[in-house]
């Protein structure tokens, strides 16, 4: 159950705090008073849209916060255990806090969290049934949900195998699909691949052999220069007959400093360096030499070389900027390759797998529809026994399945193969109708608070709050409505915004919701109401003008007092 709200700069709500009780309570007040404020702040806590339309005028944010006490809520400590937020067992505080900046801040027990958290803990704690909801009961879109809201534990446990089911199936489809179209298409990207990496293979491409063959083509490019310098060399250092040499010198040079060797370890030194200077150079031309005999300009090699080059960098403009991007992209071409000459096996793996998931999904499926039609059963009959409290006791109601096309089979949903519609007939001998069809404002108003009666007896969430859900409502209909609204606090919490004198005595605790200006502002203000105060405002809900009527208090006294018996 909710203890307290508490909101500021809410609309026309500078600063409010509401303490709740068990029981029903009731808001009431003038038309424009501001009653629905209050449900927009609980629909904002509990994770609603954020309209900034709802800050108050002159404010830069607005918040909401709301405690509630849940001991032994095993689905709620779950949550938050999960979320890895302490909990003391009994106490949970929600809070939401929006700004004109686009801010959005939620807290669960004092922890931000993402306002899907806050949403998802909020429907354990309380159910909203706003005073538009009932136009879901027009959409028989949303009638499967309430049939499947009305099950027990066991066919909530089977809806979720069935959604698993599907989940498993689908993600299973979506490969499937997408692998058979591109099995159909293979063809042409394997011819594509397979001329590509012909080509490639064919190339015998290696890493780093561009940069070699750049440098092997600068060298082409001054064998000119090359073959001069090494041809001067080597004559200067092997001269022929006709010049004296660099060696032929050196090797007087040491000729002459040998025979100085017996005077001394100086001579003997020089004339050692001289002989290993001579072997060196000598070997130098013998280098140079080779070189000049070879020729280190080659034709032949300088073509290749350019050609090779040529072949790299159109390559590399074809399949990637370098060598080792193009052998990456080479290696992923074979691993498509492989994938799509492999790709018929892959098709007929997934295919019977596809088969199995389906068959898996149908088969609970089935289960599902047959517990729904067993539950669609009591349904009907609680909602007829609904109806007569609500003073529809001559309406027959009805959970009408469509049929399932013959020869077609359905592409499976999350929520199983079946479609349902709310079928009523208000009067004896009339046929049954769609009720999004025939249902009156009125009736749609008393059907809603029949299945958020069957909600309440069968569990559910330990506060639920209406929102003038008494529309269309009015004379001895108000009673019954009270008297309902009544029973489904003895075990719920409730919280209900009316316009019903009716429903205003029945609860446990009134709020009256006010309106006034203040200094030049407008402020709405809430506030709990004694018992000569509730019958000042029953009285005026009556059109008792301002409630002071003495007639007007005395019936209102009376309804008080009657209201307080029914309850007893």
């Amino acid at each position: 159950m909710i203890l307290s709200m508490r909101m500021h700069n809410i609309a026309l709500i500078e600063e409010m705090t509401m303490d709740f009780a068990d029981g029903l309570h009731v808001m009431t007040g003038e038309t424009g008073a501001g009653k629905s404020i209050v449900v927009d702040a609980v629909n904002l806590v509990l994770g609603g849209r954020a309209d900034r339309e709802l800050i108050r005028t002159g404010a830069d944010k607005a918040w909401v916060e709301a405690v509630f006490d849940v001991p032994g809520n095993a689905a709620v400590a779950d949550f938050l255990q999960k979320q890895e937020i302490d909990f003391d067992g009994s106490l949970v505080t929600l809070y939401r806090e929006i700004s004109r900046s686009g801010r959005n801040l939620c807290r669960i027990c004092g922890m931000v969290m993402p306002v899907a958290a806050l949403k998802e803990l909020a429907a354990l704690l309380m159910d909203v049934h706003g005073q538009h909801e009932g136009q879901f009961l027009m959409d028989p879109r949303f009638h499967l949900r309430f049939l499947d809201e009305s099950g027990d534990e066991a066919h909530q446990q089977l809806m979720a195998q069935v959604e698993g089911a599907y989940q498993a199936f689908i993600v299973n489809h979506r490969r499937y699909a997408k692998l058979v179209k591109e099995n159909e298409q293979k063809q042409y990207r394997m011819e594509t691949l397979k001329k590509s990496l012909e080509e490639l293979n064919k190339a015998k491409l290696k890493a780093g052999e561009e940069e070699e063959l750049t440098q092997e083509k600068e060298r082409f490019r001054h064998s000119e220069k090359i073959a001069t310098a090494v041809q001067t060399a080597h004559h200067a250092i092997s001269a022929g007959e006709d010049s004296e040499s660099v060696l032929t010198r050196l090797k007087e040079a040491a000729t002459a400093l040998n025979g100085l060797s017996g005077l001394g370890d100086t001579f003997k030194n020089l004339a050692s360096r001289v002989e290993s200077a001579y072997y060196e150079l000598e070997e130098v031309g013998y280098e140079l030499a080779d070189i000049m005999e070879n020729g280190e300009f080659d034709p032949a090699r300088a073509e290749y070389v350019e050609t090779r080059l040529d072949l790299i960098r159109r390559l590399e403009r074809k399949y990637g900027e370098s060598i080792p991007v193009i052998l990456a992209e080479q290696e992923r071409m074979q691993e498509e390759y492989d994938n799509f000459a492999s790709m018929d096996q892959q098709v007929a793996a997934l295919g019977a797998e596809h088969k199995k998931l389906l068959a898996a999904y149908r088969a609970l499926a089935r289960q599902l529809t047959e517990s729904r039609k067993a539950l669609a059963q009591r349904f009907e009959q609680n909602m007829m026994a609904q109806l007569c409290d609500l003073g529809m006791e001559k309406t027959v109601f009805q959970v009408a399945f469509a049929p399932k096309p013959e020869g077609k089979q359905l592409m499976p949903q999350p929520i199983g193969d079946d479609t349902v519609e709310f079928m009523i007939s208000p009067n004896p001998g009339e046929p049954m109708k769609p009720l999004s069809k025939i249902a009156s404002g009125g009736e749609l108003s008393r059907l809603m608070l029949a299945i958020k009666s069957l909600e309440a007896e069968h569990g559910g969430v330990g506060c639920m709050v209406f929102d003038e859900i008494d529309t269309g409502i009015s004379g001895r209909m108000a009673q019954v409505v009270a008297e309902k609204m009544a029973l489904i606090a003895r075990n719920r919490q409730v919280i209900c915004v009316t316009h019903l004198p009716q429903i205003a005595a029945m609860a446990h605790h009134q709020f009256l919701v006010e309106k006034r200006v203040e200094e030049g502002r407008t402020n709405t203000s809430v506030r709990l109401l004694n018992r000569d105060e509730r019958i000042g405002e029953v009285a005026r809900m009556m059109g008792g003008a301002d409630g002071s009527e003495e007639s007007a208090r005395a019936h209102a006294a009376l309804m008080l007092d009657k209201a307080a018996e029914l309850r007893a």
